[in-house]
C-alpha cells in the first residue's frame, strides 16, 4: 500500500471516501495499526492519562512527546505520523518553532495544535516554514480547567459560530488538517462542509471526513471513565488485529459512530 500524505487525505474528502486514525505510543501497537490499514496514527499527550495515570493531559512535556514519537515512527510504514505539542510548548511562535521543529525531527509528519483564533499567527508562520499543522479545536483537553471539566462545546449558538469561525481561520492560517472533538454532530457537519481541508472527529458525529478513537478506549483497557464517543472493539472480536480492522471498516462504511457514540 502506498505511503499515506496529506494529500491522500485530501483526495478522501474529495472523493468522499471517510478514513480511520488511532493514537499510539510504541512501537509494536503501532505497527500492528499501520499493518492493518489505519491511515492516520497520532502520538497523543493522551499518554498522559492512558500511560502515565495523569488526571489530565497538562503533566506531559515536550521529552515524553518527542521519545514516543521516535518509538512509534519505528512502527510504521505507510500511515501518517502526526503528534500532539504538550501544554506550553507553543505559548509564543518562537517557542512553537523551536518545539515543532523537534517533534518533527523525532518523526512526526505533522504536528497537531489546540487552541483559538490566539493560535492563527503562529500556525501560518509554522506553515510558512515548512511544518505541517494539524489544528485541533471544540473540546480542546489542555484547557480542561477554562471549560471547567471535560465538557461538550459549541452548543448554544454563539459558541457554535466560534468554532465554525475557528475551523475557516485555521484553514485560511494553513492548517491541513482539523480535529473536532466533543460537539454536536450537527455543527461537525457544518464545519466539515465549510471548509477543503480534511476534517477529523473525536465525539463529533459520523459526517467528518475521518474519525479518531484513543487506543485503549477500541480496545476496552482504559481504566475509569469511558468515553461516550468510544466503542470497544476487542470485545466483539477477541483478537487485536481484528478489533482495529472492524474499527477501520466500520469508520470506512459510515457505521461508526453510531446515535449512542453522538452528541446532539
Amino acid at each position: 500500500m502506498s505511503k499515506v500524505t496529506i494529500a491522500t487525505l485530501l483526495k478522501y474528502k474529495q472523493e468522499g471516501k471517510k478514513f480511520a486514525s488511532l493514537t499510539a505510543y510504541d512501537a509494536s501497537f503501532a505497527k500492528a495499526f499501520d499493518e492493518q490499514g489505519i491511515d492516520v496514527v497520532l502520538v497523543g499527550d493522551s499518554l498522559g492519562m492512558v500511560l502515565q495515570g495523569q488526571d489530565d493531559t497538562l503533566p506531559v512535556t515536550l521529552d515524553d512527546m518527542c521519545y514516543h514519537t521516535r518509538c512509534v515512527r519505528r512502527g510504521i510504514s505507510r500511515a501518517l505520523l502526526v503528534a500532539d505539542l504538550p501544554f506550553m510548548a507553543y505559548a509564543t511562535p518562537e517557542q512553537a518553532l523551536s518545539n515543532c521543529a523537534k517533534v518533527m525531527q523525532a518523526g512526526a509528519a505533522m504536528v497537531k495544535l489546540e487552541g483559538g483564533h490566539w493560535l492563527m499567527p503562529t500556525v501560518k508562520m509554522l506553515t510558512e516554514r515548512g511544518i505541517p499543522v494539524c489544528a485541533h479545536i471544540g473540546l480542546t483537553p489542555q484547557s480542561v480547567h477554562v471549560f471547567g471539566g471535560f465538557k461538550i462545546q459549541g452548543r448554544d449558538e454563539d459558541n457554535a459560530k466560534r468554532i465554525l469561525d475557528e475551523a475557516k481561520g485555521f484553514e485560511a492560517a494553513g492548517a491541513q488538517l482539523l480535529v473536532l472533538e466533543c460537539i454536536p454532530a450537527a455543527l461537525a457537519k457544518a464545519v466539515t462542509e465549510a471548509v477543503r481541508i480534511p476534517v477529523i472527529g473525536i465525539g463529533a458525529g459520523k459526517d467528518t471526513d475521518g474519525q479518531i478513537l484513543v487506543m485503549h478506549d477500541v480496545l476496552g483497557i482504559s481504566s475509569g471513565y469511558i468515553p461516550k464517543f468510544s466503542k470497544n472493539y476487542l470485545k466483539q472480536t477477541g483478537d487485536i488485529r481484528a478489533a482495529i480492522s472492524a474499527y477501520i471498516e466500520e469508520v470506512q462504511q459510515g457505521l461508526f459512530p453510531a446515535d449512542e457514540h453522538t452528541f446532539n
